[in-house]
């Protein structure tokens, strides 16, 4: 996998993505091989890193991104995951959050 899957593709166009929701700088889609029945990907539209790095007032946008759909696959599915991943398990160095429900795809 690339370094920055969301810029180098997702944000480029490369890869066409389903939006979930947008914001002026959040993007929620579709994951594009999703691991999850429901898998969707909460990123900002500027890279920052990960978690570690995200200003303050990015950080909220993203969660208010995440509260939204999060509570939208809780209603329509009846229970939700949110996760991120960093250092050796954050497979783009690309802030992300994944927001899922069901049992991991087979």
């Amino acid at each position: 996998m690339s370094t920055d899957f969301y810029c180098e593709e997702v944000f480029s166009g490369k890869t066409p993505v389903e939006k979930v929701l947008e914001t002026e700088n959040v993007l929620a889609y579709h994951h594009t091989r999703p691991f999850w029945p429901v898998h969707i990907v909460v990123v900002p539209k500027r890279h920052v890193a990960s978690v570690l790095e995200v200003e303050s007032d990015l950080l909220i946008e993203i969660f208010d991104v995440i509260k939204e759909v999060a509570a939208r696959v809780f209603e329509e599915h009846g229970a939700a995951r949110v996760l991120t991943n960093l250092g050796e398990y954050q497979d783009s160095k690309h802030l992300h959050f994944h927001i899922n429900s069901g049992d991991p795809n087979a």
